[in-house]
């Protein structure tokens, strides 16, 4: 038993190594070539997957990597489990990102657009279905692809909006709203069809009054549940925030989710049911955000997992059937075409004109995950067989890939989509131009450490870009940096707040640098570099190794010389672009002339146009004005410039640097050097003497 256990565990660890390479190698192809990373991961699953290369025989694997393990579950249980504890993840994180407050706010017109999506898109899909098969209309395959038809994905109709600055639109707005009903009408309807589902396994019979009490039945365990958690869901948060830590909370807050996953799937309905219940619930806690980004890491990990798994599902040679190609054609078509008519339809009674109500039904067309994990369960649940698994698969496929040109050509169309103008959004953005980007991060950084002192939880969105998102109860701020500028996003009666924040940081701000100005003369920071203890010998001579050396600079102004030691850095081959590296180098000197003492000056700078740290070395003999801090002519000059996106160790190599430049005698040798290899031999020796 002991080394079944082995075999099976060795197997699953080989399997997982091949999905995590074979996924991100599909989800990057996939994005390069402009369309959502899940298709990739999807692609990737349906070529290692049993109908295709998995089943190859391989050593040490008799029946392949991925064997079909049975004809309603293609991979092995294990395999599933993983997947399914996956799409707990992934439903627990959308329920997470719906924004209750936009669920209440648009009530009424997102729910009327939301219901009429829904209600159209599984009416289409159920007839469509059941015109296709030859079968009644409440026939449980019908009603599976019924549902799968109501599931949007407007992840990739949010980018879209957000590239062409729409997302704030009436439109815009409306559709996320929609989306928001979408969500919590579909997964009933998946609450009632599931019911149904156990019932019928269960051998029981659908009569009209059956059919009516199995729906008020999933209906109410639904209902009750969501009410429930979204009534205590503060004190679930003060419950999970018990465990630690924000990576302590958020992993006690998916154990809620599994608990309540497990609750409705004992009841007879999904799992994923319970884990979207309970992210709703704490999406509207102040803890929504720290969750989201805490949560980042084993959603990567896991829900790739969970698409490869659905593509190992898929049967390529049925999906070159040609009654499948039909079947998955007419039905994509329906799909299509009921989120334009059942969202644009309605939209049209709610003030929005037919350009406007187009926009609408178009942003909700692409289907996706949620469709892919209902399909996942109605086939192993034995509900739809692999042809009727096939036919979902190609309309999440095709639906994703003709989503955006199609919103993209709406979007395109001149004129308003409302039918009388509209007040722009009540959100107020505030920008504060610090004209320097590094003092803009500064100023950031001391909001985030504020905010988290007054018990907000701050989730970093895209650290690379400066977004970040704050929360305490109903106190959203959205805060980012663009160049020099901060940019704060609130509603207007919290502007006043973040205002006076803001002046206070500026004030403490200027206090530390008017403490930091009486201090830049002392013996403290002019040697600062010199008492640093130096550990990177090899890195400064590989440095110094590949160093542009001249003996004799001929320039006698300041700037000529800087203008004339950039020159020697491109001579290196790492200078992108010389103009901007002798504008960083400029600026660098206006803060502070970087003039030392005893003729030596070492100019620096941080900037994108090297590829590489790179080095300078020149004498000028006689000497000139550098503006040094012991007012005496600069002879020896050594220019720095390294990447400011990438790491590159300037400082450490700086300090060593200007620690061997302690040793007076070896800069004078360096400065009556006359051939450059001399004058690179001179301070090897002084720093080993060091």
């Amino acid at each position: 038993m002991e080394e079944n256990i082995t075999e099976v565990v060795t197997m699953l660890v080989f399997q997982l190594a091949v999905i995590i390479f074979a996924v991100r190698v599909f989800g990057k192809l996939a994005v390069k070539v402009g369309i959502p990373s899940v298709l990739g991961e999807l692609v990737a699953g349906i070529i290692i997957g049993p109908y295709a290369l998995g089943a190859i025989p391989l050593p040490g694997f008799a029946h392949g990597l991925f064997p079909l393990y049975s004809s309603s579950l293609a991979v092995n249980p294990e395999l599933y489990a993983i997947s399914s504890i996956a799409s707990i993840i992934l439903l627990f994180a959308s329920g997470i990102e719906t924004d209750l407050s936009l669920f209440i706010k648009y009530s009424v017109s997102g729910g009327i657009i939301g219901f009429g999506g829904v209600a159209i898109s599984f009416l289409f899909g159920d007839v469509c279905t059941m015109l296709m098969l030859h079968t009644s209309f409440m026939d449980v395959r019908c009603l599976f692809l019924g549902i799968m038809s109501t599931a949007t994905s407007v992840g990739i109709t949010a980018r879209i909006l957000s590239d062409r600055k729409k997302m704030d639109s009436p439109e815009g707005v409306t559709i996320l709203a929609a989306a928001v009903f979408d969500d919590v009408l579909g997964i009933v309807l998946l609450a009632v069809i599931m019911g149904i589902v156990s019932a019928v396994n269960g051998g029981g019979s659908l009569s009209g009054s059956v059919i009516g009490m199995i729906a008020l039945k999933a209906f109410s365990i639904w209902l009750i549940f969501t009410v429930l958690s979204i009534v205590f869901s503060k004190q679930i948060a003060r419950f999970v925030k018990l465990f630690g830590g924000t990576f302590d909370f958020t992993i006690a807050s998916l154990g809620v989710a599994f608990i309540l996953a497990g609750i409705f799937e004992m009841q007879g309905l999904a799992m994923i049911i319970g884990a979207y219940t309970t992210g709703l619930a704490l999406s509207g806690t102040d803890i929504a955000p720290v969750i989201q980004e805490r949560i980042h890491g084993l959603y990567k990990f896991f829900v790739p997992v969970f698409f490869a798994v659905m593509g190992m599902s898929v049967n390529v040679m049925e999906l070159t059937n040609r009654s499948v190609l039909i079947f998955g054609a007419v039905y994509t078509i329906t799909c299509v075409l009921s989120k334009i008519l059942g969202c644009g339809g309605p939209a049209m009674g709610l003030g929005f004109n037919f350009r406007g109500a187009l926009r609408i039904g178009a942003g909700m067309v692409p289907r996706g995950e949620v469709a892919l994990i209902i399909a996942g369960i109605g086939l192993t649940a034995g509900v739809i067989n692999q042809q009727e698994f096939g036919i979902v698969i190609l309309m999440t496929l095709i639906t994703t890939l003709a989503a955006p040109p199609i919103l993209s050509i709406t979007l395109k169309m001149k004129g308003r989509g409302t039918r009388k103008e509209v007040k722009t959004s009540e959100a107020q953005q505030f920008v504060w131009d610090f004209h320097n980007p590094e003092i803009s991060a500064i100023v950031l950084n001391f909001f985030i450490e504020d905010l988290r002192s007054e018990g907000f939880y701050v989730q970093m969105m895209n650290i690379s870009e400066g977004l970040s998102q704050a929360r305490k109860n109903d106190v959203s701020l959205s805060l980012r940096v663009e160049g020099s500028s901060l940019i704060v996003e609130t509603s207007a009666e919290d502007m006043g707040f973040v205002k006076g924040e803001i002046y206070e940081i500026t004030l403490r701000l200027n206090k530390s640098l008017e403490s930091l100005k009486a201090l830049k003369n002392t013996a403290q920071l002019q040697y600062g570099f010199a008492s640093a203890q130096n550990r990177v010998e090899p890195m400064l001579f590989k440095y110094l190794k590949h160093s542009v050396v001249s003996c004799d600079l001929q320039s006698t102004t300041k700037d000529g010389v800087l203008k004339e030691m950039v020159s020697l850095l491109e001579k290196s081959g790492k200078v992108i672009n010389a103009e901007e590296v002798f504008k960083a180098i400029l600026d660098r000197e206006k803060i502070m002339s970087t003039g030392l003492e005893k003729g030596i000056a070492i100019p620096h700078a941080r900037t994108d146009a090297v590829s590489e740290i790179c080095v300078a070395i020149g004498v000028k003999k006689g000497g000139l004005d550098f503006a040094a801090l012991d007012k005496k002519p600069t002879e020896l000059i050594i220019m720095i410039v390294s990447p400011k996106s990438t790491e590159s160790p300037q400082m450490q190599v700086m300090s060593a640097i200007t620690g061997t430049l302690t040793n007076l005698q070896a800069v004078k040798d360096m400065i009556a050097a006359t051939e450059p290899e001399k004058l690179i031999e001179i301070f090897k020796a002084a720093y080993q003497k060091k």
